[in-house]
Parts: structure tokens; C-alpha cells; sequence
């Protein structure tokens, strides 16, 4: 994944008046913390670090340049979103280094199409896997071509990038085929939902 590079300004300024503050001025409060250092209190540009997270997830590596003349590799940890409007209130980011070694969900992307007459069971969206922190992939394919009714794909069958090792367990399941409803199973379903929508009024009249 390539690495995105990002301004950030020191926070002097804390507490939940400071942080709207902030927000105000269209930046994210945000901490650097990591490697046994003291955090780094900073704002970030809330466009572009949005920007940047929607193009590559939570996996996506940054190069924080703080106007104090530091400069940090790291990678989104934490966020808090605000529930009303969806923009991001705060972010935890932790310090890496080249090379060294991290865990983190990676998106799994199902491509390919499985048995005709079957229905699809997206068990897992993501695995937690270990790679360099500079190295990581963005999301990992895994096909369900002619997958059977009956099959599945589990994590032992997913083949990663070089230099990405499996966390999860291995028996953990990403996908299953099942048989599709029949049209007489539906049908069949749908007159045992009217019937119940129908009793409850009787009920509802015995109880009073």
C-alpha cells in the first residue's frame, strides 16, 4: 500500500473545549504513540486525512510531518466517529518503523461465482494477519469460483502476498455455499408470518 504523506500541527490545547476547537478549524485531534516515547498530542487536516482512510482503510500508512520539524511513520489505531454526523471526532495513530512487524484486519474481497442454485454466507470479512508495517496489503482476494452447495473457504485456503502470515485461525471460515430456498420454501415461510401477523390481534384482545 502506498504511503501517504500528511501535515499535523502540536496540540497545545486539550480537554473537550480544545478538541472542538479544533474541530472548528477543520482539523482532527490526534496522538502519536508508540516504541515506549511519550504520546505526541497533534492536528490533523480533517479532509485529507478522511480522503485518505476512505482510499485505503484502516491499513493505509502515513507519513505524519509535524510543523515542529518531526517527522513519524504511522499507522491509524482507534478511531471516534461522531454518531450524528459521521466525521471522524478523534484518532489514536501508533508508530512503526521499516520492517517491523505489525497485526492487522485485512479486508477480504470474494470474487468468482459459486455453484448455480446455491446462496453465499459471507462468514468473515476480514482476518487478522502479520506483515511489515511499510509492506501492507490493502485488501486480499479470495475466489469462490465453483465453490459447491455444501463447501466452503476457510483461512487455510487463502494464499497471502509474500512477506503477510496468517493470526487468525486457520479453520476459520470466510465464505459458504448453501442450498437456496425453494420458491414452495418462501412461499411457505411468507403464509407463516401472515398467520402470525393475523393472531395477533386475538391475543392482544383475549389479554385485555
Amino acid at each position: 500500500m502506498s504511503e501517504v504523506r500528511i501535515s499535523a500541527e502540536p496540540r497545545t490545547e486539550f480537554g473537550k473545549g480544545g478538541a472542538r476547537r479544533t474541530r472548528r478549524a477543520g482539523k482532527i485531534p490526534a496522538v502519536l504513540y508508540g516504541h515506549g516515547e511519550k504520546p505526541k498530542h497533534v492536528a490533523l487536516p480533517a479532509l485529507e486525512f478522511a480522503a485518505a482512510l476512505r482510499r485505503g482503510g484502516m491499513n493505509q500508512l502515513f507519513t505524519i510531518e509535524v510543523t515542529d520539524g518531526t517527522k513519524e511513520l504511522a499507522l491509524p489505531k482507534a478511531l471516534q466517529r461522531d454518531p450524528i454526523k459521521d466525521t471522524i471526532d478523534h484518532v489514536d495513530l501508533l508508530l512503526v518503523r521499516k520492517g517491523e512487524l505489525v497485526q492487522v484486519e485485512l479486508r477480504i474481497n470474494l470474487v468468482g461465482e459459486h455453484e448455480k442454485g446455491g446462496l453465499l454466507v459471507h462468514e468473515h470479512g476480514t482476518l487478522t494477519v502479520q506483515a511489515d508495517a511499510t509492506a501492507l496489503p490493502e485488501a486480499i482476494d479470495v475466489s469462490i469460483e465453483g465453490l459447491a452447495i455444501g463447501a466452503n473457504v476457510t483461512a487455510a485456503d487463502v494464499t497471502f502476498p509474500e512477506g503477510t502470515e496468517l493470526v487468525s485461525d486457520p479453520s476459520t471460515v470466510i465464505a459458504t455455499v448453501t442450498q437456496a430456498p425453494s420458491a414452495e420454501q418462501m412461499e411457505g415461510e411468507e403464509s407463516s408470518s401472515e398467520a402470525a401477523v393475523d393472531e395477533e390481534p386475538a391475543a392482544e384482545t383475549a389479554a385485555e
